[in-house]
């Protein structure tokens, strides 16, 4: 696959009058082409949005570099602030009759479309990059056959990134850009937050209440003009108000972006950016790290089955690569070290994804209680996957709310 032969194409009429600027991409001259499978993409964000979005869409690129004959038709920020009249299953109808073989959803706000398109297409393979809707011992379980769930453990990300962050602060204060309020970004969070306060305690042999670590949430996963929080006003609150590492969970760059600034002010502070493995490249000379999520793997299998005509209902909560998390072809999770990275903190962090991987390190044993002091996990047992995924609050020790 040439991506120089992709070329852009405008969404049928039904949709795109309401998608006006919507881009799209199609890398084949002809449709209808039975030699050539097409992928329909919605993205909840701009394709190129340094993060979520965009971390999809390479992750599509991935796919047709390893198989000859996919073409790709997508359309991004598909959201109530650029689209309000506009739903992802309407998008997905377009798409389906433009041609398209198979449909991905990459967003959890995009739950009832993936839903929806599912019910209406049982011949159209869904993927919904998020989710629980195809996960038989979930809550949200639905009986559809051709639906599948992806989502990489970003625990395991978020763990070592909140690591990172600990082993990187000078002031014990780290702050998290955080998106909207559900069960995943509670669950991510919370991991971040095990995985500092253990680096703290363990490597920085500090006292684990003198961590302060906060959550703001801005509504969304990136700004909504008179919606959401400003991220640039809540990661400027954080690096003027002492925090001196800032993590951020939403799918746009401002915390990387405010980080230069306040750096360049004089301020030492850093930043870790989200998902995307050339994030650092925002801001390199604070960039501690980016925890990645790579989508390629999973979605060539899926893709690959549906063209095989075997795709299965299923739901895939995928693995790092222990032995290479950086592994683009194996790995769902890895973490990308930045320039503010000490290199003497190196052995630390290897220690604790070494840890993790072989499982001497297992951050979800109790005791652990929520935030109101509830038990999350009795001591001497550990988490359920469904007690890691299902998150009604933060973990006691983060600040900010749960609801």
């Amino acid at each position: 696959m040439k991506f120089s032969s992709i070329k852009p194409f405008s969404i049928a009429l039904s949709v795109s009058v309401l998608l006006a600027g919507c881009n799209g991409t199609n890398s084949q001259s002809g449709q209808g082409n039975d030699d050539n499978f097409q992928v329909g993409l919605i993205l909840v964000g701009p394709r190129n949005d340094a993060g979520w979005s965009q971390a999809h869409y390479e992750g599509i690129e991935y796919v047709q570099q390893q198989m000859s004959g996919v073409t790709l038709e997508y359309a991004d920020k598909v959201n109530p602030g650029d689209r309000p009249n506009v739903k992802g299953s309407q998008v997905a109808d377009d798409l389906i009759a433009k041609g398209a073989d198979l449909i991905i959803f990459n967003s959890d706000d995009l739950k009832d479309d993936a839903l929806a398109t599912a019910q209406k297409y049982p011949n159209i393979p869904v993927i919904h990059a998020s989710g629980d809707s195809a996960w038989q011992e979930g809550q949200n379980y639905q009986a559809l056959p051709n639906l599948a769930n992806v989502m990489p453990k970003m625990e395991y990300g978020r763990m070592i990134a909140g690591c990172a962050a600990a082993l990187s602060s000078e002031t014990g204060r780290i702050g998290f850009l955080g998106p909207l309020i559900n069960d995943e970004t509670r669950r991510l969070v919370s991991a971040a937050y095990l995985g500092a306060r253990y680096c703290w305690q363990t490597y920085r042999d500090r006292n684990p209440e003198d961590l302060n670590f906060r959550v703001t949430w801005i509504g969304f996963w990136f700004n909504i003009p008179g919606v959401t929080l400003e991220p640039t006003k809540v990661a400027d609150d954080f690096y003027n108000s002492g925090y001196d590492v800032v993590m951020t969970g939403i799918d746009t760059p401002e915390a990387a972006v405010q980080a230069k600034k306040a750096a360049d002010s004089g301020k030492n502070v850093k930043f870790l950016h989200y998902t995307l493995r050339s994030g650092c490249n925002l801001a390199p000379d604070v960039c501690v790290g980016v925890p990645t999520y790579n989508w390629g793997p999973s979605y060539l299998k899926l893709i690959q089955d549906a063209q095989a005509g075997n795709f299965q209902s299923q739901f895939i909560w995928a693995d790092p690569d222990w032995q290479d998390i950086n592994n683009p072809d194996t790995s769902a999770v890895g973490f990308v070290r930045g320039e503010a990275f000490s290199p003497e903190n190196n052995r630390y962090l290897d220690q604790f994804i070494q840890g993790l991987g072989d499982g001497s390190i297992n951050l979800y044993q109790g005791p652990l209680n929520y935030q109101d002091g509830t038990p999350f996990v009795a001591a001497g047992q550990t988490a359920t996957l469904q007690q890691i995924w299902y998150m009604p609050q933060l973990l006691e020790g983060i600040e900010g709310p749960s609801r």
